[in-house]
């Protein structure tokens, strides 16, 4: 099992910035891909950013440029920064985590607002 809590949602005005935290805990693989996903209301659920832990990251284009994702491999732990944000960008963020060894595990958090005001 792995356990992933976030933190850093809130609300603000469009422009702004802001920065999540997900923190893993459990039996983490040494490989895996760690990430964002965000989904508003009544919409699905879309990639924002990965991270993998070879170094290899991956964004949504709507996102290119102003969202950066970094990860700390020590502390288990992917920020997601986010500038320049837009009300489009209000959503619930869901911090995932991916392995394929020793078998494929699939985990997500328990989701964090972010709130972009126009």
């Amino acid at each position: 099992q792995v356990q992933l809590v976030e933190s850093g949602g809130g609300l603000l005005q469009a422009g702004g910035s802001l920065r999540l935290s997900c923190a893993a805990s459990g039996s983490i693989s040494s490989i895996n891909v760690m990430g964002w996903y965000r989904q508003a209301p009544g919409k699905q659920r879309d990639l924002v950013a990965t991270s993998a832990s070879s170094g290899k990251t991956n964004y949504a284009d709507s996102v290119k440029g102003r969202f950066t994702i970094s990860r700390d491999n020590a502390k288990n732990t992917v920020y997601l920064q986010m500038n320049s944000l837009k009300p489009e960008d209000t959503a619930v963020y869901y911090c995932n985590y991916f392995s394929v060894l020793p078998s494929i595990r699939h985990y997500w958090g328990q989701g964090t607002q972010v709130t972009v005001s126009s």
